[in-house]
């Protein structure tokens, strides 16, 4: 009871990205920046899509749902990094603190991820069996791949963290990091946590890698569907309605993976830290921006929107 006592007493800190406070300024209104633009961002797409009747299809809910994680998501990481750019690293987190945002960061990246393999399972319908999409797609299949990539995100998150936090953390306490990310957490751990990083590996495992599979699967036979198409005009107007979707996806999967899925061997932690800026400050901004620019029929709602705001 008394080493429990004593560990949830410690204090976590965040490394500093640089010890000049000329360039910590810098890299907090960058931060900040980027913070505010995937909100607007964000917001914009849901607040389209809600006010648009043409894009009450399931493809546009999906969207805004999307757009409501990563606003989340996004708030999860964002308030406590900023707060220690501009504090030089001395805004310290407790435990049960860093636990409250690696869960978070957990449950909506996770529920992020298996609802992508939802949106292009929605796709597929849509591009393989064009007649029977508003019969299959209905919205209670709908609201319940919502819900379910929700309900998934927590499960898988929830018994992870508490793993990770029931671990000893004793004098080191300065996270390799600017949140509380699972393997920079796990380093400073004065016990031995080959269990916690293969539960870490299945974990990510079954986010990652299972859900990517599905949408490779779905999209080879999307593939397949579009080139039996015979006119170009319907073959570039199936694909557009993808290729959002696909960027999207690669640049999701592509940088998580490359976290979580590589061994413990080969894992730095200040290429960690520099590649979680992508996934949890850039990505958020550049899902909108993609769907906005490469989606014809979201550009003139908005171009809609704007016109009656006037």
């Amino acid at each position: 009871m008394e080493a429990i006592n004593k560990t949830l007493r410690i204090q976590f800190f965040f490394r500093p990205f640089s010890t000049h406070p000329e360039v910590q300024v810098v890299i907090f209104v960058a931060f900040l920046l980027m913070y505010l633009t995937s909100l607007c961002g964000n917001a914009t797409i849901i607040g389209i899509v809600q006010v648009n009747h043409s894009l009450h299809t399931p493809m546009y809910f999906f969207l805004a749902n999307l757009a409501v994680l990563e606003i989340f998501y996004s708030t999860s990481i964002a308030p406590l990094t900023l707060a220690n750019l501009l504090s030089m690293g001395k805004t310290s987190v407790s435990i049960p603190g860093c636990g409250t945002q690696m869960f978070f960061f957990v449950f909506l990246g996770g529920a992020d991820s298996i609802l992508l393999a939802f949106m292009a399972y929605d796709r597929f319908i849509a591009i393989c069996y064009p007649l029977r999409y508003t019969l299959i797609m209905s919205w209670p299949l709908c609201v319940g791949m919502v819900a379910g990539s929700l309900m998934l995100g927590f499960l898988l998150s929830l018994p992870l963290t508490i793993l990770i936090f029931h671990l000893p953390f004793c004098n080191d306490n300065e996270i390799y990091h600017f949140y509380c990310d699972m393997p920079a957490v796990m380093r400073l751990a004065c016990a031995d946590t080959h269990v916690h990083e293969t539960a870490l590996h299945i974990i990510s495992f079954i986010v990652l890698s299972i859900p990517l599979s599905l949408i490779s699967i779905s999209y080879v036979f999307i593939v397949a569907a579009i080139l039996r198409i015979q006119s170009t005009e319907g073959r570039h107007r199936a694909f557009s309605t993808c290729s959002s979707h696909i960027i999207v996806v690669l640049l999701q999967y592509g940088f998580t993976s490359f976290i979580y899925l590589s061994p413990r061997s080969s894992y730095s932690p200040e290429m960690g830290r520099l590649v979680s800026v992508v996934y949890t400050f850039i990505t958020p901004i550049l899902n909108p921006l993609i769907y906005s620019m490469r989606n014809k029929e979201l550009k003139d709602a908005l171009r809609k929107t704007l016109r009656i705001s006037r």
